[in-house]
């Protein structure tokens, strides 16, 4: 098994969150031009810039380790400890001045998240956790809430244009109404709010690995459940999230697989 100090890595992810930050918010004040991909999505200078100052850091911390990010790809294996780095999360909310961005890094050693950063600068929150060391916010431990029916749970729901497709969309529906609240947060927002107590249980069917891995680490930390929504662990292939507190995530997965016959 690859060894890796995690206090170490952690720190280096902080620090490369932290210089990410700088980017970014010199481009938030000043303003930038967007290019689009050949995948219909933005990418701007910023993306570009901080996913540099990341790859600097990360590299000269464990130069071991191999880094996947947004922007310049995967530079080496992912059998060992694999940097999964999305600079600026939410480029289009970015380009449209809506603070609904962040910069994720997580580390993944031998196929398992073991830590993750989540820094939304302009929106003024960075959580962090590590394997078996806690999930952290403004310095304090945060846990997921007690939350145990559905009856009294708040939920939020994100990228689902996918689920529209299949028989998982009435179950979503139930979900929906035997909720207490339905909410809409998206992005790294409503994972924050679930690692802290804030927020239930999340849906999305539509995401990338990049996006979700370091939140993923920080709500497992926190004390809740965090897979795809057929109730796989996290890969690098993964394209959904169900996230919840563990008695509302195994509510939410039991309806999705009985929606579909499982």
């Amino acid at each position: 098994m690859s060894n890796v100090n995690l206090a170490s890595a952690l720190s280096a992810a902080r620090e490369a969150a932290a210089a990410a930050a700088e980017v970014i918010l010199h481009y938030w004040q000043r303003g930038v031009d967007v290019e689009w991909k050949s995948d219909a999505t933005p990418v701007t200078v910023a993306d570009r810039e901080a996913e540099l100052a990341i790859r600097k850091i990360l590299h000269e911390a464990l130069p071991e380790a191999a880094i996947y990010g947004e922007e310049f790809g995967h530079d080496g294996g992912s059998d060992g400890l694999l940097w999964l780095v999305d600079p600026l999360d939410g480029t289009k909310s970015f380009v449209r001045r809506t603070p609904f961005f962040s910069t994720q890094i997580a580390l993944m050693r031998e196929g398992e998240l073991v830590l993750g950063v989540s820094s939304a600068p302009v929106y003024g929150e960075t959580f962090w956790a590590s394997k078996g060391g806690g999930a952290w916010f403004e310095g304090q431990r945060v846990h997921v809430a007690a939350t145990d029916t559905m009856a009294h749970a708040s939920l939020s729901t994100g990228n689902i244009k996918t689920l529209t497709r299949d028989a998982r969309w009435e179950a979503l529906g139930g979900l929906i109404r035997d909720s207490s609240r339905i909410r809409g947060y998206g992005d790294f927002c409503h994972y924050h709010l679930l690692a802290r107590g804030g927020l239930d249980l999340v849906i999305e069917s539509d995401v990338n690995i990049l996006d979700v891995a370091a939140l993923a680490a920080i709500v497992h930390e926190a004390g809740g459940i965090f897979t795809d929504l057929e109730g796989r662990a996290l890969g690098l292939h993964s394209t959904s999230a169900l996230a919840g507190t563990p008695s509302l995530h195994a509510q939410a997965l039991a309806r999705f697989r009985a929606a579909q016959g499982g």
